[in-house]
């Protein structure tokens, strides 16, 4: 990749998206000249100012981040696997010292043995390839051949959490999509390797999103993936991996990694900075929208302030137990000033975020707890200008392929109540803005009624009912067979006892030897005194 930037772009439908105005032509895309692969983004005008850098303001990130921000790196953004995965291979093939891949499911399918043939080839000509799945996300998709395969061409593979009798809590997974080659390039992605994300058989693919990047940002990717591979077994040397002040600059574009891991919430809570930081937009894609109260209000404050806030997410879902679950949540989003696309395709896997086209993140980190507590996830935040808005032109492109669910007129009354701001009641000050932001949900709800929409009354209906006749069913079981209720509380409680005690039995062996060793340094040591001494009192006599 060259010194300059550059960004995968896709050139919007002539439907335009944002509010209906057919009319009028994207400005944003005259910018971008179509390519195969990716576009050359035009140079920045030097006359006009970056966005100004406040030092609290980055402070406030690196604490939330727990990570510097990084300059001088080149970002390409990377759509779908028919993208991600000739990058991710080109870059594998080109390797000359070490390959680092960790990734959540590896499946033995077609795209699966694609990457195995690739990684084997270099391992088989020298080069240091360490593999990181994760057992519950792999194992029943990759049976034990395929992994024997891998480690007999050379190939260190490693898994991830599997199910130990000391560890009940081995729910917590391993959900991160990184490689890194030579610590010179990486890849960051929602993109697991499967023929899903591929157009095997005729099938359409999943919609996801990817990064590639170059430059001194790649230490860190190294950095995380040092750490969970130590938490797998034994830790590399990390001597091997270079440091971020020694890697030369390959672009102008400013990123900082995240590194989700289990109890940090450090995405939550830069999720829930950048909603209050947002001035203008605040786009968001996410797969398995399950979030908390808390950041809904976030996000609904947001709009209440007058930003533009939109929530694309599936319309079906390859977890189909958990569509109902998202869908009965609309109403609360859409009530309080955010509008609620569904995706048209077979599957949106996408997880990303772009705030007033400055902040922009993309990574492995759904919305819900299970990424932000227990996993570990990692996601990319880029700090540039250009890459938002190359972020805000994929996203009106994918909300061509989307609808809208919108509100009947008592939920649009509502809405529009709530859009008015309770801090400034006033019209004097700051009033209208808020108002009027108002005003435009209710317009756009009432515009968007008579074209491409689903009614949110129709489709929360529909998830209630699957909902309410999931109960029920649970209801009958558990009367029939009680014991589906009691079997699995018994086996947690006795699993748990059971680990408790090992863990303690372990702690209280880790004191003794302590002790053990601590009686024996003072042992040793008063045996040098009394040979000290010994010796200082032969010349005496």
């Amino acid at each position: 990749m060259s010194g300059g930037r550059r960004y995968h772009i896709y050139r919007l439908s002539s439907e335009a998206v944002g509010n209906r105005r057919t009319a009028r032509p994207n400005p944003l895309l005259a910018r971008y000249q179509p390519m195969d692969t990716t576009a050359q983004l035009a140079p920045r005008d030097p006359s006009l100012p970056g966005p100004p850098r406040d030092p609290r303001l980055e402070r406030a990130f690196a604490r939330i981040a727990d990570s510097h921000l990084r300059q001088g790196n080149a970002v390409a953004l990377l759509r779908n696997g028919d993208c991600n995965y000739p990058a991710w291979l080109d870059a594998i093939r080109s390797a000359e010292r070490v390959i680092h891949f960790e990734n959540f499911i590896i499946a033995d399918d077609e795209t699966g043995r694609t990457f195995a043939d690739a990684l084997i080839e270099r391992a088989q000509a020298g080069v240091k390839v360490r593999v990181l799945y994760d057992w519950l996300g792999s194992s029943w998709r990759a049976l034990p051949r395929f992994w024997k395969r891998l480690r007999r061409a050379g190939v260190e593979v490693r898994v991830f959490n599997p199910p130990r009798l000391t560890d009940p809590f081995w729910i917590r997974r391993d959900h991160r999509k990184v490689i890194t080659v030579d610590g010179r390039i990486g890849f960051v992605a929602g993109l697991c390797v499967s023929n899903a994300w591929q157009s095997v058989n005729g099938s359409e693919p999943w919609r996801d999103t990817g990064l590639s990047l170059e430059g001194p940002i790649v230490a860190d990717l190294d950095a995380a993936f040092f750490d969970s591979w130590a938490i797998a077994g034994p830790a590399f040397d990390r001597g091997e991996l270079a440091d971020a002040d020694t890697i030369p600059a390959a672009g102008e574009t400013a990123a900082r990694v995240i590194c989700g891991q289990p109890g940090m919430f450090r995405t939550y809570r830069f999720d829930q900075f950048v909603a209050a930081m947002a001035q203008k937009t605040l786009w968001i894609t996410d797969a398995y929208f399950v979030a908390t109260t808390s950041y809904v209000q976030a996000l609904g404050e947001a709009a209440r302030d007058g930003v533009d806030v939109r929530l694309l997410v599936p319309g079906s879902s390859d977890v189909a137990m958990l569509q109902p679950v998202v869908r009965a949540g609309y109403r609360s989003l859409i009530e309080a000033g955010i509008r609620v696309f569904e995706w048209n395709g077979p599957m949106l896997h996408a997880k990303t975020a772009v705030a007033d086209a400055r902040w922009a993140r993309v990574g492995s980190t759904n919305l819900n707890l299970a990424s932000w507590a227990t996993n570990w996830e990692l996601d990319v935040v880029v700090e540039d200008k250009a890459f938002g808005e190359a972020m805000e032109a994929m996203y009106l492109e994918d909300l061509a392929n989307a609808t809208e669910i919108v509100p009947g007129w008592q939920t649009q009354r509502r809405r529009a109540r709530n859009l008015r701001s309770r801090r400034f009641p006033s019209r004097k000050k700051g009033g209208v803005r808020r108002l009027a932001a108002g005003a435009l949900a209710l317009s756009n709800s009432v515009g968007h009624a008579i074209g491409g929409s689903r009614s949110l009354t129709a489709t929360e209906a529909s998830s209630v009912a699957t909902i309410g006749a999931v109960m029920l069913a649970l209801a009958a079981a558990v009367t029939v067979f009680p014991v589906l209720v009691v079997s699995p509380i018994v086996i947690f409680l006795v699993w748990m006892g059971l680990a408790l005690l090992v863990r303690a039995f372990r702690l209280k062996r880790r004191v003794r030897l302590r002790r053990r060793k601590l009686y024996l340094k003072r042992r040793l040591g008063r045996a040098s005194e009394r040979e000290v001494s010994g010796d200082e009192a032969s010349p005496a006599e």
